[in-house]
């Protein structure tokens, strides 16, 4: 299986290879590159699509020892991953905590990227009282694993629409399998996660062209605070789907992919028009 030796660490990555421009993806939290392949699977005759698994996640590794794996170091490596393929600048789309790494890049590095997708994300850091539930989740992953909690999980991110849909009984029942596949180590990477800093003052050195998208039903970074990153981020554009959760890239595919496609072409055909009026 391909691997890159990133900082001390392995980290697992499949690439479609290509002539295209590349695309970054950038999992959310609890999930892998899997959560991706219905997007690579649209993409990949157009652009070169790269996943990877994040450190502690998915078929990564971890880094020796009990301790938190924090955002830092997890922005510190998709930087690392990037260089170490030769990448730049790519279009990087990030689900949820992908997103929040994004956002890291594109304020940071900016010459790192091209374009930058934030799907169900936030620049913010967890309210107190979230942050208090959450820690609790944390906590029972620690000793018991995901199981307890995965119900949970499962409410906090898919949506209702999705959630009371007889037709797709059997895909949620497939989700919350992988979601209980986890091993009990995922707490290090939920602690990062949930006690990650604000980056919403770093938002105005984003000059990235960026796509913010947003489920309506989504209970975890809700609309609102996906309007704040279209307003705060120069540019922005912001996709609403209806009747969809925290994890509308599995709810609703195959409008990601429509949305995700046209503001991949937009960003083409810009950079195009800028290159025949500079040449001009």
């Amino acid at each position: 299986m391909p691997y890159l030796s990133i900082r001390g660490a392995r980290l697992y990555y499949e690439d479609t290879g290509g002539s295209g421009e590349p695309v970054l993806f950038s999992h959310g939290l609890l999930w892998d590159s899997r959560l991706f392949h219905r997007q690579v699977e649209a993409l990949r005759g157009h652009y070169r699509c790269i996943v990877y698994d994040h450190r502690g996640q998915g078929l990564s590794e971890a880094p020796p020892g009990d301790s938190v794996i924090g955002l830092r170091t997890v922005y510190e490596d998709a930087v690392a991953v990037i260089q170490a393929l030769g990448l730049a600048p790519v279009h990087f789309v990030g689900q949820s905590m992908g997103g929040f790494v994004g956002l890291r890049v594109a304020a940071r590095h900016p010459e790192l990227l091209r374009s930058l997708s934030l799907l169900d994300s936030s620049a913010a850091a967890e309210l107190p009282l979230t942050l208090a539930r959450y820690r609790l989740l944390t906590a029972l992953t620690h000793w018991l694993g995901l199981r307890p909690v995965v119900d949970r999980i499962m409410s906090l991110y898919f949506g209702r629409t999705f959630m009371r849909d007889p037709d797709r009984t059997a895909e949620r029942a497939l989700l919350r399998q992988q979601l209980v596949a986890n091993p009990r180590a995922v707490w290090r990477a939920m602690q990062g996660v949930i006690h990650r800093r604000s980056v919403e003052g770093e938002l105005h050195r984003i000059v990235t062209p960026t796509l913010v998208l947003v489920g309506d039903e989504d209970a975890v970074t809700v609309p609102e605070v996906a309007e704040r990153l279209h307003q705060r981020i120069r540019g922005a554009r912001l996709k609403r789907l209806p009747c969809g959760g925290h994890m509308c890239i599995l709810e609703q595919p195959q409008a990601v992919n429509v949305a995700l496609g046209d503001f991949l072409e937009e960003v083409e055909r810009t950079s195009l028009q800028e290159e025949v009026l500079a040449v001009g």
